[in-house]
């Protein structure tokens, strides 16, 4: 018997990696807590001592008499019960230390079950949790699909260690290419930062240290067959893979891709980038419900504004008189320092409107901050008149398209 619970023990330490150590103690506690109900619960001097080597045990009463003698009848089950408890808290403790580890990483397994809108994930030694948050909106599973997710947090409860998981955290790109492309693997190409709307589009911004190895290309791969792969996994969603450049102006140009960028102007006190580009190309820049300047914007760590050239043209053109802040006497003094319009004033500093007559510094921020503000007003406006003469146009076409189609029917 003793030889066969040492052969338990060995098993029980490699199949779940419990320390025979931890076990040994359950056994001397559960041995304790059989005594204590043979004795009495008042009784608390007692000690028990398991041999390793023998797999022989003995308990000793507060006396320090051995009681080992008639110890075999007395509470078998109440050992049992205790050992079992104690191998069950050791084994959460195992996986608990083994998945907090393992955040921020990725983790697969199937869907197991759905409960109180969450979808549990079978991982195999544990259980995790996606709440249907993280799940993106063109994402739907069944029991038994197979899936893959990001360790968000790891808890511990009294049911046992709650693994949270995420599909929709930019997190689960930057892992995904990681483990997709060897260079990154290996310390070559940089992830600078990643941003996402799960299930609609995300940018990685990469960068190479070595002059030989092509960041963009690398993340590709051959025929796109990497990037392809990571496609697939987060149920086709787009990826722009654009390259880092130390230059903020380059960088922030290139995050707004695939639209072409004219120019960029930057603001490194607000740290905000004025954006300027080809009327063909602002939407293509803006993205749809602005997604993609939303996106560079997370990419980059600036605030982008972007401007058409014809709105440019259009919202610079507006008198100082019309900003908040500005009385008559104050535009004559602009006007001669030589900011005539809104757009004057926009391109100007603290320092160099505090040095016009009669302008004091915070005289100067509630000029420029009311000169941004209507040309931010001029530009919806411009924007929207053009929006409704896109929508008058398109629905002239239809209606001609429309009579063209009901004449045709006619001389038929």
């Amino acid at each position: 018997m003793n030889n066969e619970l040492l052969s338990i023990l060995d098993s029980i330490e490699r199949d779940k990696g419990i320390k025979k150590e931890i076990l040994v103690n359950a056994i001397e506690s559960a041995l304790i807590s059989a005594a204590r109900k043979k004795l009495g619960k008042h009784v608390m001097d007692i000690k028990a001592k398991f041999d390793q080597e023998t797999g022989d045990f003995k308990v000793f009463g507060p006396d320090g008499g051995e009681l080992s003698g008639n110890f075999g009848r007395i509470s078998a089950q109440t050992a049992k019960q205790v050992i079992i408890q104690k191998i069950r808290e050791a084994e959460r403790d195992v996986v608990f230390d083994e998945y907090q580890h393992k955040v921020n990483d990725i983790t697969s397994g199937s869907v197991h079950r759905f409960e109180k809108g969450m979808i549990v994930v079978d991982l195999g030694r544990a259980e995790g949790v996606l709440p249907r948050r993280e799940v993106p909106h063109n994402e739907e599973y069944r029991q038994g699909d197979r899936i893959k997710a990001l360790i968000m947090d790891v808890k511990k409860t009294p049911k046992g260690p709650e693994i949270l998981l995420s599909r929709t955290n930019a997190g689960l790109v930057k892992r995904l290419f990681e483990l997709e492309v060897p260079e990154i693997y290996e310390g070559i190409v940089d992830i600078k930062s990643v941003s996402r709307e799960a299930g609609d589009r995300s940018k990685i911004a990469v960068y190479s240290k070595d002059d030989k190895v092509d960041a963009v290309g690398a993340c590709v791969g051959m025929r796109g067959q990497r990037v392809k792969s990571i496609v697939r996994e987060l149920g086709g969603e787009k990826i722009d893979i654009i390259r880092w450049n130390i230059d903020v102006g380059e960088f922030i140009a290139s995050s707004l891709s695939p639209a072409e960028i004219s120019s960029v102007r930057l603001n490194e006190a607000e740290k905000r980038a004025e954006v300027l580009v080809a009327d063909d190309q602002l939407s293509l820049a803006i993205g749809k419900k602005g997604q993609n300047v939303r996106l560079a914007a997370k990419l980059t760590g600036w605030n982008i504004d972007i401007r058409s050239k014809a709105e440019l043209e259009n919202v610079n053109k507006v008198p100082v008189t019309e900003i908040d802040s500005v009385g008559p006497k104050t535009a004559k003094a602009l006007a001669k320092a030589g900011f005539k319009t809104a757009g004057d004033i926009a391109k100007a500093d603290i320092k160099q409107l505090s040095g016009v007559d009669g302008v004091g510094k915070k005289t100067a921020e509630k000029i420029l901050k009311s000169a941004k503000k209507v040309l931010e007003q001029k530009v919806h406006e411009v924007r929207d008149r053009k929006g409704k003469e896109k929508k008058a146009q398109a629905a002239d076409q239809a209606d001609n398209d429309k009579k063209k189609s009901e004449e045709g029917k006619d001389k038929e």
